[in-house]
């Protein structure tokens, strides 16, 4: 389990499935992962439009790089998503509770863009993981 330090002071407005500050202890090794889309390793896509399929195997992906990496869905204390339209972001974060952890949710950014790299692709999402020292 990550040890870094996650908040919501009371001086910022309440976060929704997110937290607003997360402190990283030193020692703690970090790990990036590049944007996740929704294609499987084998190249296959979600199917376009399909805001829940999407976003499921883009976290799944997240995940597998997070485990290569040797860190895990615990270890997150950054999200970066990229959506091209908010129009479900309850289904977005419905999906995100599946692999975060809800008493320890990482930080959150979620930017809407014009488009991503195809046109059948909906969302894309970075994390930042810091794995204990140890």
């Amino acid at each position: 389990m990550s040890s870094v330090d996650f908040s919501t002071p009371p001086t910022l407005p309440p976060a929704n499935g997110y937290s607003h500050v997360a402190s990283v202890p030193p020692g703690s090794r970090l790990v990036w992962t590049s944007g996740q889309v929704p294609i499987a390793a084998d190249g296959t896509p979600a199917p376009a439009g399909d805001w829940e399929a999407q976003t499921r195997l883009v976290m799944r992906n997240v995940g597998a790089a997070l485990e290569a990496a040797g860190a895990t869905w615990d270890d997150v204390f950054k999200l970066t998503f990229f959506v091209v339209g908010t129009s479900a972001l309850p289904v977005v974060r419905a999906v995100r509770d599946e692999f975060v952890n809800l008493e320890r949710p990482p930080t959150s950014s979620l930017v809407q863009v014009a488009g991503l790299f195809r046109p059948d692709i909906l969302i894309e999402v970075e994390a930042v993981a810091a794995v204990p020292a140890g």
